[in-house]
């Protein structure tokens, strides 16, 4: 699933190509596409125009000139793609919105979901947010983000450091790849429980995590196939940087132990038994 790294050069992405521009025609092309919870059909978008593109963790918005606002989660493998009009069949085309008057040089963005589990939607904001948005925390790269107040509520939590890292409610953007590195950074076994470790060893687990996202983000995110790719199709080059996840078998590249994987809250785990030693 993309992670906030992979979320953001998307996000990037998109800004270059649809700011400023208007939704002429808007189509939704499978029925899961559309999210339950949203307030209106995607079509009721014909002639907003953007005026930016949001994100928060692992969610997107549009936000427009009037007071609805289009919402995304790319799920597991939706991608954003922008591309001339289609002239042929688009696999796993899930929705397409024409930008600007046709011509030419006319784009679509277009909305590719090959296990259909992304979606869009109708919103309307609180605050800023859409209310789908709501319960999710800041990230790390968030101007308001509280490294103190996430370091206690992360160590009032009765749970493993890993599940609280992977709680969007609790700060957002992490998912399974940026948690396996940032814990073994902060050399934190994945198992800890929360309320054992010092708020400094919580602290340094944050700071890892946003480091690495950084660093992801400067190549854009971590692509292990198609089903990820930013809006000109080009994949993210940051798993040849993993220095655990997926790594199993290979040697630390900290110490040369080797790398082992468990499986934790129905997922794969991956961590240097010396390096992270519970």
């Amino acid at each position: 699933m993309p992670e906030l790294p992979e979320v953001e050069t998307v996000r990037r992405g998109l800004e270059r190509w649809v700011v400023g521009k208007k939704f002429s025609q808007v189509r939704a092309l499978h029925p899961r596409v559309l999210n339950p919870h949203s307030i209106a059909p995607l079509e009721v978008l014909e002639g907003a125009r953007v005026k930016s593109v949001e994100r928060r963790g692992k969610f997107l918005w549009f936000l427009l000139n009037r007071p609805e606002t289009l919402v995304a989660h790319l799920g597991m493998s939706g991608q954003f793609l922008i591309q001339p009009i289609a002239t042929g069949e688009v696999r796993h085309l899930r929705a397409s919105f024409m930008l600007g008057s046709w011509g030419r040089s006319a784009r679509q963005m277009q909305f590719i979901d090959q296990r259909t589990f992304g979606w869009l939607a109708v919103d309307q904001l609180q605050d800023g947010i859409p209310t789908l948005v709501q319960h999710i925390a800041r990230d790390p790269f968030d101007q308001e983000f509280n490294r103190k107040a996430i370091i206690a509520k992360i160590a009032s939590r009765k749970t493993q450091i890993k599940k609280a890292l992977l709680d969007q409610s609790i700060m957002s953007g992490v998912g399974n790849i940026y948690a396996d590195e940032s814990l073994w950074r902060a050399k934190i076994h994945p198992e800890s429980y929360c309320e054992e470790l010092s708020n400094a060893q919580i602290g340094r687990v944050i700071d890892k995590a946003r480091q690495v996202m950084a660093q992801a983000l400067e190549v854009g995110g971590t692509s292990f196939d198609d089903l990820y790719i930013n809006v000109n199709g080009e994949s993210g080059y940051f798993e040849r940087s993993l220095a655990v996840y997926g790594q199993e078998g290979e040697p630390c590249p900290r110490c040369g132990r080797e790398i082992r994987r468990i499986i934790f809250a129905n997922r794969s785990s991956h961590f240097c038994p010396t390096c992270q030693a519970r």
